[in-house]
């Protein structure tokens, strides 16, 4: 396993830039603040830069998509090792449902319907998009198949996804016998 380029505590004292949001209109992933930006590896990597050009797109810093399935797309390389491991496909190719430049993911909605597997990406300029982040079963295989580090898996991330959505509640302790300081 790489090593991660996500810090463990990255979202306390974040706040997100935008989202991506599920055309269901209740599922969404919220996008977070440059982590490794243009020190990301994905800005280092031939293959990708060409893809870019290809596109003629500029490489711009694009954050970190998803908070219990968090993706550094400033790191991704479209390797697709995480597609290739996820039993309930939490991944699609954002390029593959719709080809448009990596920063117009910000507050943009999707179907879905992007291809799931890990050799459908439309070129090395695509990011692996954690569309299905509600569907997350933890099991933490796209983070320890992830070659560059880009992927931090951590259920207890959803008190930020709910802090973003306005829908976190604290649950206060009883006082009872078995409650501690």
């Amino acid at each position: 396993m790489a090593d991660l380029v996500i810090a463990e505590d990255y979202f306390h004292d974040k706040k997100p830039v935008g989202k991506t949001s599920h055309s269901d209109g209740e599922n969404k992933h919220f996008i977070w603040p440059v982590n490794t930006g243009k020190d990301g590896v994905a800005f280092s990597n031939d293959e990708v830069k060409a893809a870019y050009a290809e596109h003629g797109e500029e490489m711009v810093e694009l954050g970190i998509h998803g908070t219990t399935v968090a993706v550094d797309w400033d790191s991704c390389t479209a390797e697709g090792e995480c597609f290739a491991v996820c039993p309930v496909q939490t991944f699609q190719w954002y390029r593959t449902e719709q080809d448009i430049p990596a920063a117009d993911c910000l507050d943009a909605t999707f179907e879905g319907t992007g291809l799931t597997e890990a050799g459908e990406k439309l070129d090395k300029s695509d990011k692996s998009q954690p569309i299905r982040e509600h569907d997350c079963t933890i099991c933490m295989a796209c983070q320890e198949a992830c070659p560059r580090g880009a992927i931090l898996i951590d259920q207890a991330n959803l008190e930020w996804h709910e802090k973003a959505d306005g829908t976190f509640v604290k649950m206060e302790g009883s006082g009872g016998p078995h409650s501690h300081d």
